[in-house]
């Protein structure tokens, strides 16, 4: 599975309704999951970000596909990063010259 770290921020139907916020967040856990990924954090933040989510899905396409759903709600704003874990970054960094 590929991993990303996607950072979340509120738009304004999402903040006017932000009492709902984690009800939301179960629908989106749900259609995720039919979509063939899986949502393994989820997080409210403080800051500059107003949430985190750490995403698993079998391929980019899919986890565009989550993450482009999601947004399509317009409750907030992406950010998204692939996230390598060390065995990864240990592969990447030895096919460096």
């Amino acid at each position: 599975m590929v991993r990303y770290v996607v950072l979340l921020s509120y738009l304004e139907k999402g903040i006017a309704a932000v009492k709902a916020s984690p009800d939301r967040s179960e629908v989106f856990r749900q259609a995720a999951a039919k979509m063939g990924a899986t949502v393994d954090l989820l997080y409210w933040t403080q800051g500059s970000y107003d949430g985190l989510l750490v995403l698993s899905a079998p391929d980019d396409t899919t986890a565009g596909a989550v993450i482009l759903n999601l947004a399509q709600g317009g409750n907030v704003r992406t950010t998204t990063m692939r996230a390598y874990d060390a065995g990864e970054f240990r592969d990447i960094v030895a096919r460096m010259g």
